[in-house]
């Protein structure tokens, strides 16, 4: 395969070696490429391949700082102008953008050859990626597991060195999940670091976060340069920062009073490896010489999962209509998946007062996990509550799939309370540990300090203060230098 050092490099790697005239964007582009066509066939990652537009852009890109970087866009909720974002729902299947989102335009103005578009659960409801419009995505690290979700594809293309890095999205661990399960590298910012403009001012009441999954904490950070840029009409602000948030990398954290929970957050069960996982990266920390305390931000666990799932199903029954809408299309279960349909029926039955309920519950957590945070610096928890499953194992069961089909034909509300109920304790027990700082704004991120005895990639979430993003990035990188992970690769790649 051709620039066998193209696997070896991080993004900020090759941008380097195109600054010093020892290889051509053209030459990266066609590297990037010929990985598509080896490498993806057995994994499903990417679902819109870009090769024309790339090639024809490749003599005159921008001067930015990754120029001639191949990269690749989530196929959900940002747009590239004259290509086509399907959120993995069949109803906008040819529906071409007119214009880029101003987060696609930053990362083409930074220079970024974006070759194509990833796999991704539709509507990124899901922590796996098997959307019923496409064949399901797979973990390069064993192609029989799910390289989680929704930024499935995009951890899965960076994972077998297909692209260096690639956009995500995030509203309930999607960076994290999928960077714990494929080896990555996955921050979640503060909520309103990065912009969903022009077409969106937020998403799941400003649950979701979009920025990329890496191989290394200073690509991630480079990235968040790239997309941490004023924007007007913002609903959120985070707070800025003074200087390069690449600059925080190699930085001193100074010693950390860092709050330690080796159990699940919103679930009862945690597995061994994942356990395994926290306890190795404990004492990682305590030979870099903070000090690790057992403590978990007390939250109502109960109220904060219906809560949870009362926001999401209410968006999500507003993402179905507007689909609808905008293909002029009545509004009907028969165009979703019947997971997605659930949802958008349970969405479309909570009164006004329930979601405000809901957001009431969100914000007292917030601030009783921002005065958590009062106390510590950082908080470690497992990434996820279990390895990666199986392709398929998360798929809705033969006795799941008769309850949904009878709520599609008979959606009474109480029937409809049951499921949201029963998805608190069924759907969580898997990712159980990301949804609280999704809802509290608090930056959070994954790290690969382990692996399973099968060789299945393990992570580690460490989350800080809202606006806390430059102390991740300290703790990270000298994790990373102290337990480095960037040169373990997938079977075969």
């Amino acid at each position: 395969m051709r620039m066998p050092e193209y696997d070896d490099l991080d993004a900020t790697g090759l941008a380097a070696l195109v600054r010093a005239g020892e290889v051509s964007p053209a030459e990266l582009l066609e590297a990037a490429i010929e990985r598509i066509e080896v490498r993806d066939p057995a994994l499903g990652a990417v679902v819109d391949r870009l090769d024309a537009r790339a090639r024809a852009r490749v003599d005159d890109l921008p001067d930015g700082p990754l120029r001639g970087v191949p990269f690749m866009l989530k196929d959900l909720k940002i747009q590239l102008a004259g290509t086509v974002t399907t959120n993995s729902t069949k109803l906008r299947v040819g529906r071409v953008s007119e214009r880029s989102s101003a987060l696609a335009e930053r990362y083409e103005a930074a220079g970024m050859q974006i070759v194509g578009k990833t796999n991704t659960p539709e509507f990124g409801i899901m922590g796996i990626t098997e959307p019923d419009l496409r064949d399901p995505c797979r973990n390069p690290w064993n192609t029989d597991h799910t390289p989680g979700g929704s930024s499935g594809g995009s951890a899965s293309a960076v994972a077998a060195r297909i692209v260096p890095a690639a956009h995500a999205g995030d509203g309930g661990g999607s960076i994290r999940i999928p960077a714990s399960a494929c080896g990555l590298v996955g921050l979640k910012p503060t909520r309103g670091r990065v912009t969903m403009a022009p077409f969106a001012a937020e998403s799941w009441n400003g649950f979701v976060q979009e920025h990329v999954v890496t191989r290394t904490v200073r690509d991630s950070a480079l990235l968040l340069d790239v997309a941490d840029q004023p924007t007007p009409g913002e609903p959120y602000a985070a707070p800025p920062h003074a200087g390069a948030w690449v600059d925080e990398v190699g930085a001193d954290p100074g010693k950390l009073r860092v709050a330690l929970h080796r159990g699940a957050l919103y679930a009862d069960e945690t597995h061994p490896e994942c356990l395994a996982a926290v306890d190795a990266a404990a004492k990682a920390l305590e030979e870099l010489g903070h000090e690790v305390v057992e403590a978990c931000p007390a939250v109502d666990v109960p109220r904060m999962v219906r809560a949870y799932f009362t926001v999401v199903a209410s968006n999500i029954a507003w993402f179905c209509q507007e689909t609808a809408r905008e293909a002029g299309r009545r509004l009907s279960g028969a165009h979703f998946e019947s997971a997605t349909w659930l949802l958008a029926l349970i969405g479309r039955s909570t009164p006004a007062p329930a979601l405000i309920d809901a957001q009431a519950a969100i914000n007292r957590a917030a601030r009783e996990t921002a005065a958590f945070f009062a106390q510590y610096d950082a908080f470690v928890c497992p990434t996820m509550a279990q390895p990666p499953v199986k392709v398929g194992q998360l798929a809705l069961s033969k006795g799941e799939a008769l309850q949904v089909g009878l709520l599609k034909t008979l959606p009474f509300k109480a029937l409809l309370d049951v499921a949201l109920d029963k998805m608190g304790g069924d759907k969580l027990a898997y990712t159980p540990n990301t949804q609280l700082f999704n809802q509290t704004g608090q930056p959070a991120i994954s790290l690969p300090l382990h692996w399973s005895a099968d060789g299945l990639p393990i992570g580690v979430q460490i989350a800080a203060p809202f606006g806390g993003e430059g102390r991740l990035l300290r703790l990270a990188a000298q994790l990373e230098e102290a337990r480095p992970w960037a040169h373990r690769r997938p079977p075969g790649v």
